[in-house]
Formats: C-alpha cells, sequence, structure tokens
C-alpha cells in the first residue's frame, strides 16, 4: 500500500470513528474531529490530503463546509459519507465537486484503494500546481529582469543618440566654420552663403517645401561652396575672364565639396544638392550635365539663388552690382534654360521682399 498522507475524518458517530481508525489508522495518519466546523478550522491550519467528512441529507451546512476546504486548498480530496441511499440527494452531493460517496456500513476495503488513488491525486495535483507557481514566480523574475534590461538599453540608447548628435553637431559646425572661411577669402563673397540660404529658403517656403526639406536646402546653400578649398586663390580672385583651364578648375568645386562631406553621412542629402547645385536646367550645367527633374529640386532652388546673389553683389571681375530690376530681368531671360521655371515662378513672387 501506497503512503499518500494525512486523513481528516470529520464525524461525530463513534463507531464510525473506530470503524475507521481500525480499517486505516495503521497506514495513516488519521485525525478526527467531531463534525464540520472543526474540521474546517483545523484544516485551516494543518495540511492534510484527503478530508472524509459525514453529511444529513438535506443539511445545508455541508455545501459551505466544502467551500471553505476549497479556499483553504482549491485540490483538497473530500469523500462524503451518508448513512442512507438518496439517488437525488447523492447527484447534488457529487456536484459539488467531491471526490466519492460511500454508505454505510462501509466497505472497508474499496474505502482504502479509493483513498489511495484520490491521495495519488492530490499529491499530482499539488506538484503541478507548487510547478504553476513556480513557473510564474520565475516568469514575474524574468519580466523584471527584462524591465530593469530595458531600461538599461534605453539609456545606453539615449546616450549613444546623444553621442551622436553632439558628434553630428560638432562635424557640422567645423565643416560650416570652414565654409564661412572659404568665403571670407574673398571680401568680396564674405557672407554670400548666408545670402544664398536666406533667398533659398524663402523659395522653398514659397513652393510648399516641408520644413525638412527646407532645413536640408539651408544646410546645403551654408556649404555649397566648400569645394572653393580646393582651388587657388588666384583663379577665385582673378579680376579678369577665366581661361579654359581656369574655367576647369572653377567646375571641380562641387565635386570637391560633395567629396568633403561624403564621410559625413548623416548629410547624404545636403550633398547631393551640394554636388548639383550648378547644374543647368536645360542641361548645360556641370559637373554632370543632369537636364530637367534629373536635378534635385532643391538644388534648382539653390542654384538660383546663387546666381542671383551673385549678381546682386560686387565680384572681383564685376565691380558693380546689377540692380534688382536689371538681375530679376537676367534671371527672366535663363527661365527654361539656365533656370527650372517653376522656381522663377516662386522666386518672382517673393524677390520683392527680399
Amino acid at each position: 500500500m501506497v503512503e499518500t498522507g494525512r486523513i481528516l475524518l470529520a464525524a461525530a458517530d463513534e463507531n464510525l470513528k473506530k470503524s475507521i481508525s481500525d480499517g486505516l489508522g495503521t497506514r495513516y495518519a488519521v485525525e478526527f474531529v467531531s463534525g464540520m466546523d472543526a474540521a474546517a478550522e483545523k484544516f485551516k491550519h494543518d495540511n492534510f490530503d484527503i478530508v472524509i467528512a459525514e453529511c444529513a441529507w438535506g443539511d445545508s451546512k455541508f455545501e459551505s463546509f466544502i467551500g471553505e476546504l476549497r479556499k483553504t486548498d482549491p485540490d483538497c480530496i473530500v469523500i462524503a459519507l451518508a448513512k442512507d441511499k438518496n439517488e437525488q440527494e447523492a447527484s447534488g452531493l457529487m456536484g459539488l465537486g467531491i471526490y466519492d460517496l460511500f454508505y454505510q456500513p462501509l466497505n472497508m476495503e474499496k474505502l482504502a484503494l479509493v483513498i489511495e488513488k484520490a491521495g495519488l491525486m492530490h499529491l499530482s495535483a499539488v506538484t503541478n500546481r507548487r510547478s504553476i507557481q513556480g513557473l510564474k514566480e520565475h516568469n514575474i523574475t524574468l519580466e523584471k529582469q527584462n524591465i530593469l534590461l530595458a531600461k538599461r538599453i534605453e539609456e545606453s540608447t539615449k546616450n549613444l543618440s546623444k553621442l551622436y548628435e553632439d558628434l553630428h553637431s560638432t562635424y557640422l559646425r567645423t565643416v560650416k566654420v570652414l565654409a564661412q572661411a572659404i568665403d571670407a577669402r574673398d571680401h568680396y563673397t564674405h557672407s554670400h552663403s548666408e545670402n544664398v540660404a536666406r533667398y533659398a529658403c524663402a523659395i522653398a517656403a514659397q513652393m510648399g517645401l516641408s520644413v525638412k526639406d527646407t532645413e536640408v536646402i539651408r544646410e546645403a546653400c551654408e556649404l555649397h561652396d566648400l569645394g572653393k578649398i580646393g582651388i587657388e586663390d588666384n583663379i577665385l580672385t582673378k579680376a579678369g575672364p577665366l581661361n579654359k583651364e581656369e574655367w576647369e578648375q572653377i567646375k571641380r568645386h562641387p565635386v570637391i565639396g560633395a567629396q568633403i562631406l561624403e564621410p559625413l553621412t548623416f548629410l547624404n542629402d545636403v550633398t547631393a544638392l551640394v554636388r548639383q547645385h550648378h547644374e543647368h536646367y536645360d542641361g548645360t550645367g556641370y559637373p554632370e550635365g543632369r537636364k530637367g527633374e534629373d536635378i534635385l529640386l532643391g538644388a534648382r532652388i539653390i542654384h538660383l539663388s546663387d546666381a542671383y546673389e551673385s549678381m546682386r553683389s560686387a565680384r572681383s571681375y564685376r565691380k558693380v552690382p546689377l540692380s534688382r530690376a536689371e538681375a530679376v530681368e537676367e534671371i527672366k531671360i535663363n527661365s527654361g534654360t539656365q533656370f527650372d521655371p517653376k522656381v522663377v515662378k516662386a522666386f518672382l513672387n517673393i524677390v520683392d521682399n527680399l
């Protein structure tokens, strides 16, 4: 016989107690109480695998008794003992979830077999419940660890993002200072890039470009002449017309500027505009001879802004700048050839406010 644990017997009948004690006492730890109230109270404080309880037909307290036992141990095994048969009452009793029902006089051999199976079932249920509880506790621990890890990852990501932003800002400031230094090489071009940016952003706003696209255009304007760092001063400041070789040198500056910016991958959009800002709408520009819509819209806007600012400023090759009317007329004449007609239209709408 397999030892199944402790049994609590709730019965007032002394003969019944003796019968069960004689039949089970040598194989199980059986404790006796006189009624259901005492049994429910003892069950709360001691561990029992099986409860055997007398029941009287029509006693409503038995249902409450079962409920109390279930509150203490959801896996509790309850075996009911009745003095006589009543099929209807027995059906209702089984509906309460009791394990089995025995009538008196007891068949001790059958009861012993039922108790053995019931005890094993209770042991299995308790083991499963503990395993499930252990898994729940383990999952809670993992969830807490995951939350902690997520917070650490979030903090690390924020730190990396801040570091990236700081590097981004530092690189950009360095390049912009370099571009400003290039403008300052010739007093005629001082603040040239700033003015081009102001005109280009006004045109972009007139054309309904997004804030993000306008900001890319502004940064490209500030850096558009960066490549002139590779052009000799005597060419940049030459008072007379450039010869063919000198002109070829000048035409290299968009490519040189793009090559300087290419390692800064966060400036990819800006780099593309710097490379294309001297392309002409009819394909006669440089460095790649792009045409029409094949030229980025931002580059078309910068090209017009750059040309207008140059015409409105004194240069080494032109001491007296063009008037506003003369510069506007020049842009009108070159609409559709050097300049995108859509960009020209937007420019003409805002030029009086520049």
